[in-house]
């Protein structure tokens, strides 16, 4: 298990894990990060990230992505 921040650009992880405080979760969580759910990196720059999750792109920046293991 490791964080999204370290996955590869382009491909596809399983999310095993969604961490944080329950608002962070409740949050990700609505933006479609949930554990057993597919995800994949589609640019990252100085840690921040654009993913690809259930057929949307989110940015997501490098304290929140550290929060999702893949």
């Amino acid at each position: 298990m490791m964080p999204l921040i370290v996955a590869s650009i382009g491909e596809e992880n399983t999310i095993r894990k969604v961490g944080g405080n329950t608002e962070t979760k409740k949050h990700l969580t609505n933006l479609g990060f949930v554990v057993g759910g597919n995800v994949t990196v589609l640019s990252s720059i100085a840690g921040n990230l654009i993913v690809n999750v259930k057929e949307s792109r989110i940015a997501l920046n490098r304290e929140m992505a550290g929060k999702i293991m893949v």
